[in-house]
């Protein structure tokens, strides 16, 4: 079904207990899927052994010692049994949901992102108990927090999709929202599942960093990050989705503010387009979307000529 790959932070202390908590609400994901340690850090070779994972221990690393997100990806490519592979950073835990949004999803080629909730867990969830993902998820409904549009710690695609990344430093900034970037720069399907699903970041404290919390996000390793994604005009977020996943299906994204962030990277993802002919584009693609809307409304008809045309418009 899936193959999940992660690079765990040593297990020491706190991280020992919200890494275990994430690795063992994989396992209990059904179908079962494949899952792959990466790194040598303190830990990871014991928790590969305890739950019968896939590890690999010699990763590339910058000169900080930071494991690079270039080197992880294909080999996890490489290496996954599974057409559909998963990026998710192991203080994240997942339920049943997040595997019924995968499967709901007919796309051959796609980018599967969501937001993340916050919440502060202290101890070990207990997985032998039958109802731990209702208890948890009335817990996180109760006290968490959503991050929103910025806070993206998985991503699903089929096998041989991001490929040619640049060596971005994995925990630093800019690489994720360069991910979402690359997909639509090749013109992929990005899909937001935050409807859908409900995926639960465990806070914690940045103790493994040999430094200030600022220097993750504003220290040299940061600054290379930026660098390497093409700098601010390439950091696209959930806001960047083409789609939505809801309870009914896969909806276009066409919110408002969906629309002025398209009509805005337009330039970006489209550099040799002719200034003319985008602007008629983009004003067909408004004018056809706003009747279409309205004749639905109106007439309870869903006109798929009206579609076909809005993808036309974009496709030649």
């Amino acid at each position: 079904m899936l193959t999940f790959f992660t690079i765990p932070k040593p297990f020491h202390g706190y991280l020992n207990i919200i890494q275990t908590n994430s690795i063992q609400s994989w396992l209990r994901l059904y179908p079962e899927c494949e899952i792959i340690l990466f790194g040598n850090d303190d830990g990871i070779d014991e928790t590969a052994s305890r739950f019968g994972l896939k590890h690999v221990p010699v990763i590339e690393r910058n000169s900080y010692g930071t494991p690079l997100l270039n080197s992880i990806f294909d080999k996890a490519q490489d290496l996954a049994t599974h057409r559909l592979v998963c990026y998710v950073n192991t203080d994240i835990i997942l339920m049943n949901d997040f595997i019924e949004a995968v499967q709901r999803i007919r796309k051959k080629h796609f980018l599967m992102v969501g937001q993340r909730w916050n919440i502060d867990l202290k101890d070990e969830i207990d997985f032998k108990s039958i109802d731990w993902d209702i208890k948890l998820r009335k817990h996180v409904y109760k006290v968490g927090e959503p991050l929103g549009e910025g806070g993206i710690d998985y991503f699903v695609f089929p096998k041989g999709l991001l490929t040619n990344i640049p060596p971005f430093a994995i925990g630093r900034s800019a690489w994720d929202n360069w991910l979402i970037y690359k997909a639509r720069s090749i013109h992929v399907p990005v899909i937001d599942v935050s409807r859908v699903i409900l995926a639960v970041h465990q806070n914690h404290t940045y103790t493994y960093y040999q430094g200030t919390k600022s220097g993750i996000w504003k220290g040299p390793e940061a600054k290379v990050n930026q660098e390497l994604s093409g700098g601010p005009e390439h950091f696209f977020t959930l806001r960047d989705a083409t789609w939505f996943l809801a309870q009914k299906g896969l909806k276009p994204a066409w919110t408002i503010k969906h629309i002025i962030r398209q009509w805005d990277t337009l330039p970006i993802l489209f550099p040799r387009m002719n200034i003319k002919v985008f602007c008629y584009k983009v004003f067909l693609y408004l004018y056809i979307n706003l009747y279409f809307s309205i004749t639905k409304f109106c007439h309870g008809k869903v006109l798929s000529s009206f579609k076909k045309k809005i993808r036309g418009c974009f496709s030649r």
